[in-house]
């Protein structure tokens, strides 16, 4: 399992921060799947998504301070991803914190992990980069 960290000052204060923090927004601000459907399930949110004949739902529990989602279910790209996006409050705005572990459950995971965890850095990046966009 690879570990990856992203946070980034976001001059906003964190409830404006937070209200551009949902579910679908952060699917598409990630940049790699298209929201194709959502639903509530009481404690949690379901998003499903996909790209390129690649399906895969993901589980949104809101937290104090974030959200935190996994990987749902045995279909998607990842044998197991969980990120944990986190808010507080830093200097007139927001601290905004996303840290994902992620596993492709694949041979040599050495290697293949890390190339997952590059690119799930990126995704990360994308997503910090569109929050400070919206909540500007």
């Amino acid at each position: 399992m690879r570990e990856v960290e992203v946070s980034r000052f976001v001059p906003a204060p964190p409830r404006a921060v937070e209200r551009a923090l949902t579910p679908e927004a952060v699917v598409e601000r990630e940049g790699s799947f298209t929201v194709r459907e959502v639903s509530d399930e009481g404690d949690a949110t379901l998003v499903v998504a996909g790209a390129r004949g690649l399906e895969l739902t993901l589980r949104f529990e809101e937290r104090p301070d974030g959200l935190r989602y996994t990987q749902a279910g045995d279909a998607g790209p990842f044998d197991a991803m969980t990120t944990e996006l986190t808010v507080a409050s830093e200097d007139e705005g927001s601290r905004v914190t996303a840290r994902s572990a992620v596993s492709l459950g694949l041979p040599v995971p050495a290697l293949t992990d890390r190339l997952a965890g590059w690119k799930r850095r990126g995704e990360l990046e994308r997503l910090l980069d569109g929050v400070a966009e919206t909540a500007t």
